[in-house]
């Protein structure tokens, strides 16, 4: 008689890993009930709407292009000048959020992206397709400045909390953005990047009705005091940097391919592909939204980053191998839950480990640095694909994920401020 297959480890099976969920998910009394600050609501609608507008654009961007003569490898460009523009512009946004308040800089990446997306609907050529997309990417520090006004909000001991919730917008702007960039695309091709410009512009209305400052006007005139492009700041967060880099780079070489995985793999339609990627934002939605606050009352937002890269690295190594579907549904699990955790502690990680007069500059670098592993990781994933074999991207994506931890080992150690 065969031996039955386990669906789930034995250590599963056998329950202790009860103990371990319920120590995890014990809290204090104070971490329960600790209330949301004042504004914090209005810079969580604020990210989630500029979300909503990015994820209109992205996926359909490629083919628009193509009606314009793009190659390959122009469409590549295309969406490398973004990232590159606020690779550049990113950490200037981000200082003079410092100097000036958030507010302000929050409504000037609102009206680039606004105009950026116009620019590229109302595109005749595909160097004006260019431009929209410069524009756009010079001006997108608003989710680096949003969670610069978050850290200002709140006391070290929250920010994992709230970086997490608004981490949350990410996942809501991805499910719902390009739901609606389909909706509009059946008006037309041009029609859903107006869609996604008049999104801005309602948002920055939303700002500047309702978006609260949140620097204090000592600290901003503290920050115009040190103006100087003092380097410190920046060699401490190089460990953190380079975590950050590698782990975007793995998992946004998960994204570009694993479409192409679950067709030859699973025979998964564009459809059943889509629900896949709406479950993932839902988790995205749940652990950064609900349970990275008791994870990280338990084990520090520091070892809860670390654990975050070892689920990392495991769901792409079983993902690289996996045929069936319990086995892709494991991968999948331990590489968002990863990714859920991954993302908010380092932000946390950044905004405490530089003087409150550059927490904007150090978070705009980090968004800056991350948008280069966005343009990387899918690139090498691609040609890993293509040249290797199926399942490379995810080995090496793992590989890369262990990197991170290697680089992350050390963050603790570091000064904070």
């Amino acid at each position: 008689m065969s031996k039955p297959i386990r669906l789930v480890p034995p250590f599963v099976a056998d329950g202790w890993w009860i103990i371990v969920v319920k120590k995890v998910f014990t809290r204090s009394e104070k971490t329960a009930k600790a209330p949301l600050p004042q504004g914090f609501a209005t810079i969580w609608v604020t990210v989630a709407l500029d979300l909503v507008g990015f994820g209109i654009v992205v996926p359909i961007l490629g083919r628009y292009a193509e009606r314009y003569g793009a190659s390959g490898l122009e469409v590549g460009l295309l969406f490398a000048s973004f990232s590159l523009a606020q690779l550049v512009c990113a950490p200037l946004l981000g200082r003079l959020s410092d100097r000036i308040g958030r507010k302000p800089v929050i409504m000037i990446s609102l009206l680039g992206t606004a105009v950026g997306s116009f620019v590229t609907g109302a595109a005749g050529a595909l160097w004006v397709l260019f431009l929209g997309r410069i524009l756009d990417g010079a001006s997108g520090a608003s989710v680096a400045v949003a969670q610069g006004a978050v850290t200002d909000l709140a006391p070290p001991s929250e920010r994992p909390r709230l970086l997490g919730l608004l981490g949350a917008a990410f996942g809501v702007g991805f499910v719902v953005g390009p739901a609606l960039g389909g909706l509009a695309s059946l008006g037309g091709e041009h029609l859903p990047f107006f869609v996604a410009g008049t999104v801005a512009l309602i948002n920055a209305g939303v700002a500047w009705f309702r978006l609260p400052e949140t620097r204090p006007a000592r600290v901003r005139d503290e920050a115009r005091m040190h103006s100087s492009h003092g380097t410190s700041a920046k060699i401490r967060l190089w460990g953190l940097a380079l975590t950050g880099f590698t782990a975007i780079v793995a998992f946004s070489g998960f994204e570009a391919t694993f479409s192409l995985l679950a067709g030859n793999r699973f025979n998964l339609t564009e459809g059943g592909i889509a629900a896949i990627f709406v479950g993932i934002g839902a988790v995205l939605v749940v652990v950064q939204g609900i349970l990275i606050a008791p994870i990280n009352a338990k084990l520090g937002t520091q070892r809860s980053l670390q654990i975050g890269l070892v689920l990392n690295s495991a769901g792409l190594i079983i993902l690289a191998f996996a045929e069936s579907w319990s086995i892709l549904i494991i991968a999948l699990s331990f590489l968002t839950v990863g990714q859920g955790l991954v993302a908010p502690n380092l932000s946390t990680l950044v905004s405490g480990r530089v003087p409150d007069h550059r927490r904007g500059e150090a978070l705009g670098f980090q968004q800056g640095v991350n948008a280069i592993g966005r343009v990387s990781g899918p690139a090498l994933a691609g040609i890993l694909y293509d040249h290797v074999s199926i399942g490379s991207p995810y080995l090496v994506g793992g590989a890369l994920c262990a990197l991170a931890l290697l680089f992350a080992v050390g963050v603790g150690e570091q000064e904070s401020f």
